[in-house]
């Protein structure tokens, strides 16, 4: 074997680990899922069951979005968000049910308030400098707290009556897209919209291929970029092909695209966004460099506690009523979703793209073993294992490139 041979097949090993490693979860995602199908089966695969997968974690994936950007500032993490989740719930039940507010005005008076938590937190947090994890942890009880006693220790119903206040803000969140015309027993609706999002994909991915040759940008592959969006446009069309089987796009799918394409694009294409980055890549560094990194911490923690507002509408929408235990546990859920999906535990990497598969992951698992009818305390097991095998696998990269002690 010659020195060329031997050169080719280092760099096609390395090709093949890069690729490993970049796409582990993606990877893991398609095995699991592939897995739950055939053990449930193929009952995973109803139209139903993956509508459900999504409107079911809706809520995982909007508080997902948002711890992303507390742990990129260092593996900080927010543990008021269920809480936080309970006591908007609380408030929006009590202004839906007992002033017959508006159902417009009472999403926005919600939003409002769980941005003023959030405020509050980050100020503490951002600019006295008391540890996320203190902080947060008061906020959990705090929070928690105030909605047990907003609901009287009561589990409060949202009217679902035709004509009601309840009726119209259940309305905004979970009812399904129709368009007339073409709506019947297949919600062709849902179908054409899989095939409009997959061509748009396409389109971007043209137009920034050719906006980075003009400026002489480095870019992979034109056959490798293709086949990426290709896989994903396949998808696609097949995930909304199901939909238009049950009962075509759920509202609750447009709030969370929305929350995670917003989001996506600070992290990845604002200045702004790449601060978050660089205070968990090196604080200090990043405070010489003339950011203010006390105003990172500050919209970070105040971007998790609106989201986590706009949960606990979800939530509340979906599951039709708030109870004192509304929320438990949803943080967890949000940082299995962060470090599943690739976000370091160390800070200053992660992606929300990476979030969404983690999300999807933790999803594909819960559902599969509902469906399965696995009890309930294994099922803890099965995701407590998932989220150490993510971190392991993310301090032993971070050892072998050296960001790890």
């Amino acid at each position: 074997m010659d020195a060329k041979t031997t050169t080719n097949n280092k760099a096609a090993n390395l090709n093949v680990g890069a690729f490993i490693k970049k796409y582990t979860m993606v990877i893991a995602l398609v095995v699991v899922f592939i897995f739950f199908a055939w053990w449930t089966e193929k009952r995973l695969l109803y139209p139903q069951n993956l509508s459900n997968l999504l409107i079911q974690n809706a809520y995982v994936l909007v508080l997902a979005c948002g711890m992303l950007l507390c742990i990129l500032t260092g593996g900080n993490i927010d543990l008021s968000v269920g809480s936080t989740v309970c006591f908007i719930g609380a408030i929006a039940a009590q202004m839906l049910t007992k002033y017959n507010l508006n159902p417009i005005i009472v999403i926005l008076l919600s939003l409002v308030f769980s941005c003023l938590i959030g405020m509050w937190q980050g100020f503490w947090i951002g600019y006295v400098h008391i540890p996320p994890f203190i902080c947060t942890l008061a906020g959990m009880f705090l929070f928690r707290g105030f909605g047990r006693a907003i609901l009287e220790s009561k589990t409060i119903a949202i009217p679902q009556s035709e004509g009601s206040v309840g009726k119209g803000f259940l309305d905004i969140f979970t009812s399904y897209i129709e368009v007339p015309g073409l709506d019947n027993d297949v919600k062709w609706s849902a179908f054409a919209a899989g095939i409009i999002i997959a061509c748009v994909l396409v389109v971007i991915t043209v137009f920034n291929r050719i906006k980075k040759a003009k400026k002489g940008y480095k870019q992979a592959s034109a056959v490798s970029q293709f086949a990426k969006i290709a896989v994903i446009d396949l998808l696609i069309i097949a995930y909304t092909w199901k939909l238009a089987h049950y009962k075509g796009i759920p509202v609750m799918a447009l709030w969370v695209l929305a929350i995670v394409f917003i989001y996506a694009f600070i992290t990845s294409k604002t200045a702004f966004g790449r601060y978050f980055y660089a205070v968990g890549g090196n604080e200090k560094a990043t405070k010489l460099s003339g950011i203010d990194t006390k105003k990172v911490y500050f919209l970070a923690y105040t971007s998790m506690s609106l989201l986590a507002g706009l949960s606990g509408l979800l939530v509340a929408a979906r599951v039709g009523s708030v109870n004192g235990d509304t929320g438990n546990s949803y943080e967890m859920d949000a940082i299995g979703s962060c470090f599943i999906g690739g976000a370091s535990a160390y800070g200053g990497s992660g992606t929300v793209g990476g979030v969404v598969v983690g999300a999807i992951l933790l999803g594909v698992i819960n559902q599969g073993m509902s469906i399965k009818g696995l009890d309930s305390n294994w099922q803890y097991v099965v995701k407590g294992s998932v989220l150490l095998a993510a971190v392991i696998f993310d301090v032993v990269s971070n050892k072998k490139t050296g960001k790890a002690g």
